[in-house]
């Protein structure tokens, strides 16, 4: 058995949440390792759903640990409320099944204000933020004034990191127009948590290097998608942290070149939550047919999400910026029904059909879908477990989108439950 990394390779939502509770059943250990609570997985098991945001996929599922990498930013307030849930849900949720990195950055209740505030401040195209913290966390613990679960250790320690964050953010919300934040109440209500929060706190790098040598199987757990990556993605239309596979490593502590298979999760057609470019957006009957059967909306935001034809460019860049082995190719049965289909092989762009989103925005405005027609089918996919219940037209599309974005597809997922799942190649076994 070896160790799997799953990554969006979209704009998120690509079906993540499944796929990882398929193979975590496999897992030993299930590790987040970027992101926050602005990720949203669903989960079904027998009929009944859980809504995931910040805890890992795996604590679900007895007999797993699951962790919580030094990548991921975590609001504690919230952590302790979809503890709660879940709890009410007859999951387990101990200090036998979660670990949080000592070094992860905590969000706290400025960078929340922070994150709306500047959202409606500002004039033009907003960046679509889930208004959670996640961006203003990010930038504490890059500009070094971050608070950290360790600190929750010693309150002098927390009253002296407060200082130096709250002489920036108190300065920006002045700016602002906004009442100062006090350190003595926000220091007393996060040593109120210090006690539920601290007993789950572990240096994780050791965790998983131990189950490494020990042989054991780690499933490493992305958020978002490749295309909300803050570096390589529709910047500034992004995430604030990395989520290609790369950040696995780095954000949990876990040594590259054990990662194993990257098994990138896509879907079958194109959508996306919030501002940002677009270029196989169909905002026609075809998108909205695509968002109604396939009951598009954000898990976290509520938000409906855009949606468009699949883009294999787009595909196919995020493949290769993030070392994928394989693809699991879900909600193929949302196409069940349209006549034709289109993917996108190009992009016109300066007179010329190039192979590659261009990151200037004016540049990304500006390119136009090139696109190729394939036959569509009437019968159904929902629920198949195998090719042969697959109609000819359908395998045809699977063959064709391998081919253009040169990966082979692993698994396909053809409804939310996790048994109705064609296994092609096991990620476990490389």
């Amino acid at each position: 058995m070896g160790n799997v990394v799953v990554v969006g390779t979209q704009w998120g939502d690509e079906g993540k949440g499944k796929i990882v509770d398929l193979l975590s059943e496999r897992a030993d250990v299930v590790a987040r390792f970027q992101g926050g609570h602005n990720a949203g997985h669903t989960l079904v098991i027998d009929g009944k759903v859980y809504k995931l945001s910040l805890l890992p996929s795996g604590i679900v599922r007895g007999g797993k640990v699951s962790v919580i990498g030094n990548g991921v930013v975590v609001d504690p307030w919230a952590l302790l409320k979809e503890m709660e849930i879940l709890r009410n849900q007859d999951v387990v949720v101990n200090t036998d099944t979660l670990q949080i990195a000592a070094n992860a950055t905590l969000i706290m209740p400025y960078h929340r204000e922070l994150d709306a505030l500047r959202e409606d401040a500002t004039k033009g195209v907003k960046i679509g933020t889930t208004r959670r913290g996640i961006g203003p966390a990010y930038e504490d613990k890059v500009g070094r004034r971050a608070i950290r679960v360790c600190d929750l250790q010693s309150r002098k320690i927390v009253e002296a990191r407060l200082e130096v964050a709250l002489t920036h953010h108190n300065a920006l919300r002045k700016g602002l127009g906004c009442e100062a934040f006090d350190a003595k109440t926000i220091a007393d209500e996060l040593m109120e948590l210090a006690d539920v929060i601290l007993p789950y706190m572990k240096n994780v790098w050791r965790t998983l290097d131990d189950a490494s040598n020990e042989g054991k199987s780690i499933l490493f757990e992305g958020a978002q998608g490749a295309l909300l990556d803050v570096d390589h993605g529709t910047y500034p239309f992004v995430t604030s942290s990395n989520t290609i596979a790369g950040q696995a490593a780095g954000g949990t502590g876990f040594a590259p070149g054990n990662l194993g298979y990257v098994l990138g999760i896509t879907k079958a057609y194109t959508t996306r939550v919030g501002s940002g470019p677009f270029p196989t957006e169909q905002e026609n009957e075809i998108g909205q047919f695509l968002g109604e059967k396939g009951h598009d909306f954000g898990v976290v935001t509520g938000r409906k999400r855009r949606c468009g034809w699949f883009d294999a460019v787009l595909v196919r860049q995020s493949l290769k910026i993030g070392g994928v082995t394989g693809i699991a190719l879900t909600k193929l049965d949302v196409l069940d029904g349209l006549e034709e289909l289109k993917v996108c092989i190009g992009y016109k762009h300066d007179g010329e059909v190039v192979d590659y989103l261009p990151y200037g925005m004016e540049d990304q405005a500006a390119i136009e879908p090139v696109y190729e027609t394939l036959e569509g089918w009437s019968e159904t996919t929902y629920g198949a477990r195998s090719w042969a219940d697959l109609p000819a037209k359908a395998v045809k599309y699977i063959r064709r989108i391998e081919e253009l974005i040169g990966v082979p597809v692993a698994l396909l997922s053809t409804s939310p439950e996790r048994e109705d799942t064609i296994v092609v190649r096991d990620p476990f076994k490389g």
